[in-house]
């Protein structure tokens, strides 16, 4: 779900299409690239507390919560509170095991917003480009909810390809072989983010 984090690289915020009024979501993007890039350049930095911010900048830019329900799909609601409740902590253990160091020790490209477009009342898709110093550019698309005066992102499309899709997918695949059962998907978390990082 979360591959266009290991993009945040150099920021570099070009001026956006006038697609939309509300220039807030581009400004977030902004805004949580450029705490990216200023906490990570610090290459001393300890590996636990740049773990710890890894995780602060999580929240503060993804709404996690969310997208683990949104990925569980309709197996969100056969799942036991207790099932739930482990499995969005598993989720989130994930994420970060995942790509944390990647996140890390990314560096070398730069990062275009080519554009805005509202999608629904609330949400809005910040189009950029990954401009790599090895490869040709990446499409990647952030999928922006507006929450009362904030925002949170909450899929990220890459070459045209949604990460929140592709992971409902996977974790699907995962019940469906363990009978439709939701527990099969848990202890498959669980042997995930019990393997040494």
């Amino acid at each position: 779900m979360c591959a266009a984090l290991l993009a945040f690289g150099s920021w570099t915020l070009h001026p956006a299409r006038a697609q939309s009024a509300d220039a807030g979501p581009s400004a977030f993007i902004q805004k949580l690239g450029t705490e990216a890039v200023n906490t990570f350049a610090k290459k001393d930095m300890p590996r636990q507390q740049a773990l710890g911010r890894f995780k602060e900048l999580l929240h503060e830019g993804f709404d996690v919560p969310y997208i683990g329900r949104w990925v569980l799909g309709r197996y969100w609601n056969q799942a036991t509170p207790q099932q739930q409740q482990e499995y969005q902590r598993l989720f989130e253990q994930m994420i970060v095991r995942t790509y944390a160091d990647r996140f890390i020790d990314y560096a070398g490209v730069t990062f275009k917003i080519t554009g805005t477009r509202a999608e629904t009342d609330t949400d809005t898709m910040v189009t950029t480009q990954i401009i790599r110093p090895d490869g040709p550019p990446v499409a990647v698309d952030w999928r922006v909810r507006k929450r009362g005066q904030s925002y949170k992102i909450i899929d990220v499309v890459v070459e045209g390809v949604s990460m929140g899709v592709t992971q409902r997918q996977e974790f699907s695949s995962v019940i469906q072989s363990n009978g439709g059962r939701i527990e099969g998907l848990i202890q498959a978390l669980r042997q995930k983010t019990a393997q040494p990082g």
